[in-house]
């Protein structure tokens, strides 16, 4: 009944207006560092939250090519342009849509705020760590990497989680497939 007013009020355009809309905030709110936002100086992932969220009750496919896609929104958005090379955020958040995808979380999970916040922290451990293995393959010392990935990664994941529900909460009827 409130897909049908949503649709109704906005049609298949406005909603899909509204979801980029969203997605551009998110993008947006990667350089919003405000002091109840961050932890060791980051700051909660936002596109990978989005990319959660919409990726629970989609194809895999759509997933991945999402994740690819707000990875290079990622990289565009955070490489600084003189570096020659550099890891890339697309391989990590196309891993996190697929999974997501995959876990079909209406049979295994219920859907609520808490599932979403686990499934949140977990995708956020696995999309640092590709960047740690990327870092590693380019050269960097190993253990300088690996020692800064668990920092980063606990406080990316902790922060990701926590914020997890707002965002679901105020975008789930938005982002839910027809």
């Amino acid at each position: 009944m409130q897909d049908q007013d949503l649709e109704s009020k906005f049609g298949g355009f406005g909603k899909l207006l509204l979801q980029l809309l969203s997605l551009g905030l998110c993008a947006i709110a990667l350089y919003a560092r405000f002091p109840f936002m961050t932890l060791l100086g980051l700051s909660p992932n936002w596109l990978l939250i989005w990319l959660v969220i919409w990726s629970v009750n989609r194809p895999t496919i759509f997933a991945v090519i999402a994740g690819v896609s707000l990875g290079l929104i990622q990289d565009a958005l955070t490489i600084p342009s003189d570096m020659a090379f550099a890891p890339t955020h697309t391989i990590g958040l196309a891993i996190v849509g697929g999974l997501t995808a995959l876990m079909q979380k209406e049979r295994y999970i219920q859907e609520d705020f808490i599932s979403i916040a686990l499934i949140v922290f977990g995708m956020t451990v696995i999309a640092e760590t590709t960047i740690a293995i990327q870092l590693t393959l380019l050269g960097q010392d190993l253990s300088q990497v690996w020692e800064l990935q668990q920092q980063i990664t606990l406080g990316s994941a902790i922060l990701s989680s926590l914020w997890s529900p707002v965002l679901h909460f105020s975008l789930n009827r938005l982002l839910r497939p027809n």
